[in-house]
């Protein structure tokens, strides 16, 4: 069963909390109990097999062959090579590469299964209901929700970027999407003020109310979503049986791991992981400039009001986490009251602290840290001139920050980078911090980092240029739901 975080709702069954999406008064659906893993049970396991096993733990009341069938995406063609997510030594740690899926980034990893939970959900607690999914993004949440949800029958999906806060590749990913049931509409905004909008028109009793006299509802397919984040459980266990299978580490040695951290969603599911009896080490959380997460394991203030920088790894650029809202809930020993006062003064006023003990255990469980602009590029130029290897701005900013917490803390513990996009996702950036000169142009970078590097282009990112755009909307972040009102005819119904 899943409770929310404020204690606002009675608790529901799986089915219930993943067609929520998320509470509707405000909060966060989390399991009342974690099942324990035996992670010698699963060394034989393939990523699929895997999959299957973990998420069935979650979801008791939704029938098998619905879990398989979601499971199945990592076995077939959906993502390229045989192993979806594979570990690759890079001199003396290891790189999860988590962007071998159709969109070139780690969302893909939940977002080919979760419209499989998604409608088994919404058919088994309103049948007949048709799902409209209200999804913000900082870039690359919202092409794999396009690419997840498109064409899938009794859906409908609407994505909301920051105009000029993604880059150009997220972007064209995005308006290229061809689907006969999603719309994508830019918010001169911030990526924090689409999502603020978008949880406000959740909330919204008038515009349920409107919905469900077109037998529609909402859901979302941000990692506020529970099934949205349970697949992203599945790759820190097969992180973990991978660095063991390649004798990285001695069977039961612990392994830490580094997360380059937006939303909280990813570092969250390491931190299940952990607690179901996976044998992680530290889990170290790594910002950009955008550093309200590392302040606050320095001070037990969440802060917002503070400048908001545009950086070179856009989806980080976040200063409202949302699933930061369920790790506090594990932290203060799930008292929904303190969760309740703190995102009300958070909303009030940009800002909450939390009490000593809260801010004690969520120090024993994370390490934070943050990397600038100049720290990301040397971190690319240097491990491809001595590794050949090319990260994308994200997951080097995971690796600058590892190599602080090493300085640190003197900790040599063997270790895992989450790296979170292809680096021909920001190929501009890149390209500046390998040659030393900027491509003006987007699709150039391109062409020109495959040229240098020898790598290839993903797939999912070949001919982007070439491929006609949908009509992109446009609207101020509090003109989102007239936006919703106008596309859905919803202005005429009382």
């Amino acid at each position: 069963m899943y409770e929310s975080t404020r204690g606002n709702l009675e608790r529901q069954t799986a089915s219930q909390a993943i067609a929520w999406g998320m509470v509707p008064g405000g909060g966060l659906f989390v399991p009342e109990v974690l099942p324990a893993l035996n992670w010698k049970e699963l060394r034989e396991l393939s990523y699929q097999e895997l999959a299957e096993r973990i998420m069935s733990l979650f979801l008791p009341d939704m029938p098998p062959e619905v879990i398989s069938k979601a499971a199945a995406v990592y076995g077939g063609e959906v993502f390229e090579g045989a192993d979806p997510a594979p570990l690759k030594t890079v001199g003396h740690f290891s790189v999860l590469e988590l962007w071998h899926g159709p969109t070139a980034a780690f969302k893909d990893m939940a977002l080919q299964v979760l419209p499989h939970l998604l409608g088994a959900s919404v058919k088994q607690v309103n049948q007949g209901a048709q799902v409209l999914i209200l999804t913000a993004t900082s870039g690359d949440t919202g092409k794999a929700a396009l690419e997840g949800f498109k064409n899938v029958p009794g859906t409908s999906i609407m994505v909301f970027y920051p105009d000029g806060g993604v880059s150009a590749v997220q972007e064209r990913q995005m308006t290229t999407t061809d689907g006969s049931n999603t719309y994508v509409v830019a918010v001169d905004g911030n990526f924090d003020q689409c999502q603020s909008a978008v949880k406000e028109i959740f909330a919204s009793e008038e515009l349920r109310s409107k919905l469900a006299q077109k037998n529609m509802i909402f859901s979302s397919a941000n990692s506020i979503n529970w099934g949205r984040l349970l697949p992203q459980i599945v790759y820190y266990v097969w992180t973990y049986l991978q660095a063991v299978e390649q004798e990285k580490i001695e069977p039961g040695a612990p392994l830490n791991v580094v997360v380059p951290t937006g939303n909280f969603g990813n570092i969250l599911a390491g931190y299940y992981a952990k607690k179901m009896g996976i044998p992680l080490g530290q889990l170290i959380c790594a910002s950009n400039k955008n550093k309200v997460l590392t302040d606050f394991f320095e001070t037990g203030v969440y802060d917002t009001q503070r400048a908001f920088h545009l950086t070179i790894s856009p989806s980080m650029d976040i200063l409202i986490s949302s699933n930061f809202e369920r790790f506090l809930y594990e932290m203060c020993a799930k008292d929904p009251e303190k969760i309740k006062a703190w995102y009300q003064s958070l909303s009030a006023s940009g800002v909450f602290k939390v009490d000593e003990d809260t801010l004690k255990n969520s120090r024993q469980e994370i390490w934070a840290g943050w990397a600038d602009e100049n720290d990301v590029l040397a971190v690319i130029a240097r491990a491809f001139k001595e590794h050949r290897y090319v990260y994308d701005p994200h997951t080097a900013v995971a690796v600058k920050v590892y190599e602080d917490y090493v300085r640190a803390s003197g900790d040599h513990t063997y270790t895992a980078i989450v790296s979170t996009a292809s680096p021909f996702k920001f190929a501009s950036s890149v390209l500046e911090a390998i040659s030393g000169s900027k491509s003006p142009d987007e699709w150039e970078a391109l062409a020109r980092l495959e040229q240098e590097t020898g790598w290839k282009i993903p797939t999912g990112l070949k001919g982007l240029n070439e491929k006609p755009e949908q009509r992109v909307q446009k609207c101020e972040p509090q003109g989102l739901k007239e936006v919703l009102l106008e596309t859905y005819h919803l202005n005429d119904l009382s």
